[in-house]
């Protein structure tokens, strides 16, 4: 039934439920005589709002429960479960309400509103610990990972999902990895963490003991619970949503109630999933989508329990002093390394060539001493110019001669040290893979440990209170 049709009705019915919700989301009692819902003929909202009010004041509600639900027993049933949550005495609803509220759950269909709402309600306790069984039943049932979806998938039923992809599901729990683990064995070499067959086994295990942090977190949040003053369990199913998180189910009852605005878009099962398993999720969200995606994130687990066993190379290529040396567990390749001695000397000794300049300048100053001589039996003035003009010129040029040999020596030197330090390098890189190879060991364990804890945490479920 249109509430156009009789809009005068329609506008009476709005306001009173507006006036109802807003009461039972601010303290979730009602107090004084209720005021006369008008009845709109073949509409479910009038004997719902009287059902409701009943059912908060103790009273018999079985007559309004029918009428509504001959007329709109779905969306009966879901105000009522969502309106009983917010007033926090969810606990009132029947069971029957539940499964009929929440419809159902397909993979190939987004999630509705209304479901996700009473997902949210139900992981607050709203509903007790079998509200909270009821929704992980349900999305454990519309799970592709689930162990039913899993036995059709074997029958050949063509509606098969395609094969989960677990490193999304790394990716929400875990997603500020970072693209380079150095262990501490290769420190002084960090170089050789980004090689491939080195860096593996190194990044799975680092990620495998975030994974397994990640789970405790949301494993130890979820045991949490509220105490009162005198150091009692509060009963959340009691507690009013006067300020809920998500505005979800408030908003759900104001569009089922006709008022509201229109429903946004809706996510699928594995994309609600994967934000609530993201860091900074309400806690109580991540435990149930931490409990169906158990077995895609177990999965994950184990790859990289895997990778952490690959046996590190028999050798590899690295860079040392801009050469390329392959090292070997035993040492560096006798080849590749004479090859690269041969490299550092070759650029470590420039050609200069000969010191022809002092050569030329030491020849120039004996021929003036030899003319000099000559000359002093004709013209004995001349001799003292010339004599100094000789020792000037040997002088530069014994000069020019020594410091070429001075080059020479601090090429020699150079090439010393370059060939004491590429040696050095490789040892070094040598024994940092050899430490590498001790910190394999002592990894995988470690993986396995991690795994083990992880199977043990996801086995054991979220707390149904």
């Amino acid at each position: 039934m249109d509430l156009s049709a009789n809009p005068h009705a329609g506008t009476e019915l709005h306001r009173h439920a507006e006036a109802l919700l807003a009461n039972l989301a601010a303290g979730g009692v009602l107090t004084g005589t209720p005021p006369e819902v008008p009845d709109v003929p073949g509409h479910w909202l009038s004997p719902a709002l009287n059902a409701l009010t009943a059912l908060i004041r103790g009273e018999d509600a079985l007559e309004h429960l029918g009428h509504a639900a001959q007329r709109d027993a779905q969306k009966t049933a879901l105000f009522l479960c969502l309106a009983l949550a917010v007033a926090g005495q969810g606990d009132r609803i029947h069971a029957s309400w539940f499964g009929t509220a929440f419809g159902e759950l397909r993979t190939d269909r987004p999630v509705t509103h209304g479901q996700r709402a009473l997902w949210l309600a139900a992981a607050r306790g709203a509903y007790g610990p079998a509200g909270k069984i009821f929704v992980l039943r349900k999305l454990d049932a519309a799970s592709p990972r689930s162990p039913a979806a899993g036995a059709s998938a074997s029958a050949g039923s063509p509606d098969t999902p395609e094969p989960d992809d677990p490193g999304r599901w790394l990716r929400a729990l875990t997603p500020d990895e970072p693209s380079i683990v150095v262990p501490p064995s290769l420190t002084d070499f960090p170089e050789l963490a980004e090689f491939p067959e080195l860096a593996r086994p190194v990044h799975a295990a680092a990620q495998l003991a975030r994974l397994r942090s990640r789970c405790v977190e949301i494993t130890s949040a979820g045991e949490i619970r509220e105490r009162d003053g005198d150091g009692k369990l509060v009963n959340l199913s009691r507690t009013p949503a006067t300020a809920w998180a998500e505005e979800e189910p408030l908003a759900v009852l104001r569009r089922l109630a006709g008022f509201g605005g229109p429903e946004g878009p809706m996510s699928s099962l594995d994309g609600h999933l994967l934000a609530d398993l993201r860091p900074g999720s309400d806690p109580r969200l991540a435990a149930i989508a931490l409990h169906v995606a158990a077995p895609s994130i177990r999965n994950a687990a184990e790859r990289l329990a895997r990778a952490t066993q690959s046996a590190p190379p028999d050798s590899v290529t690295l860079s040392l002093l801009g050469h390329q040396v392959v090292l070997r567990p035993e040492g560096p390749d006798p080849a590749s390394f004479a090859a690269a001695e041969e490299r550092v000397v070759a650029e470590g000794v420039p050609a200069r060539g000969r010191p022809w300049p002092g050569y030329a300048l030491l020849a120039l100053g004996a021929i003036l001493v030899v003319v000099a001589s000559l000359a002093s039996a004709f013209f004995a003035p001349a001799t003292i110019p010339a004599a100094v003009l000789a020792a000037v010129l040997a002088g530069a040029g014994a000069h020019l001669i020594r410091q070429r040999r001075r080059q020479e020596r601090a090429d020699a030197e150079y090439v010393t040290s370059q060939l004491v330090e590429l040696r050095e390098l490789a040892e070094g890189a040598v024994w940092a893979l050899h430490e590498y190879a001790r910190e394999a060991d002592k990894r995988a364990q470690t993986a396995a440990a991690d795994l083990a804890e992880l199977t043990r945490l996801l086995r054991r479920g979220p707390r149904a209170g």
